[in-house]
């Protein structure tokens, strides 16, 4: 399977795109620690692939506690419904409230303008061991094309 690096930001594989400054939970959602230390989160450009036009979000509310991997909203296509999952504990202080006028925006930019919210972690140091680096997201990534043939 080709794997290409782009730039120093992202390696693709077979046309997916994998932010190598993220982390990622095996049912793709990504977080980005940012220098804050809050975690802004999304959903992977293979998840948003797979579920091709995207027509609603349900986003999480500010406030809400979350677990690491308890589901927190939702993402709808034209194909079907996925929940988002919380890749680390903590409360939500943040929501993309461009996604609700203009859901879409994850099939454009997963990782940029269509991220999903930003949460204050209460166990971060102890839960990044249950993510993937973005190494280890390629590489589950190759297995699901592999198995999906």
């Amino acid at each position: 399977m080709p794997e290409k690096y782009v730039g120093e930001k992202s390696i693709k594989i077979n046309g997916y795109e994998i932010r190598k400054d993220r982390l990622y939970t095996k049912e793709h959602e990504w977080a980005l620690i940012e220098e804050n230390k809050n975690v802004r989160i999304g959903i992977t450009d293979y998840a948003q692939k797979s579920l091709h036009d995207i027509v609603y979000v349900e986003a999480p509310t500010i406030g809400l506690k979350v677990s690491q991997m308890s589901p927190i909203g939702s993402v709808e296509s034209i194909k079907s419904v996925s929940e988002i999952y919380s890749p680390i504990s903590g409360e939500v202080i943040e929501v993309n409230n461009k996604l609700s006028d203009s859901p879409e925006i994850i099939n454009i930019s997963p990782y940029d303008d269509g991220w999903i919210a930003v949460i204050k972690p209460t166990a971060l140091n102890d839960e990044i061991k249950n993510l993937m680096k973005p190494e280890e997201y390629a590489n589950y990534i190759k297995q699901l094309i592999r198995e999906r043939r």
